[in-house]
């Protein structure tokens, strides 16, 4: 399956697009807190909550790339399918770090 063709996202996209805009409306939120000079631990607080909502995001896209895309490029076989684990392993690495 290339990159153009149906994602295994897809299904859920609608609760994806509705996730990023309430993290969208937290980034305007922490904007708003640090322009009227909030206490520091409350921005903190924030930020933390929004970090963890974007994990969320990244954590349910991985595991719909792993159920969906990794699957079927695996029963294909070839190098698809190595391709697909070093994009898989490679997202999950950069989730680590960050």
């Amino acid at each position: 399956m290339d990159r153009s063709s149906t994602h295994g996202y897809i299904h859920r996209k609608d609760d994806y697009l509705r996730r990023l805009r309430r993290i969208e409306g937290q980034a305007r939120g922490l904007q708003r807190m640090v322009e009227d000079e909030k206490y520091c631990i409350d921005i903190l607080t924030q930020v933390s909550a929004m970090t963890k909502a974007l994990q969320s995001v990244a954590l349910g896209l991985l595991d719909e790339h792993l159920s969906h895309c990794v699957i079927e490029a695996a029963a294909a076989g070839g190098p698809e399918a190595t391709e697909k684990v070093k994009e898989a392993t490679d997202a999950i690495s950069r989730l680590v770090r960050s």
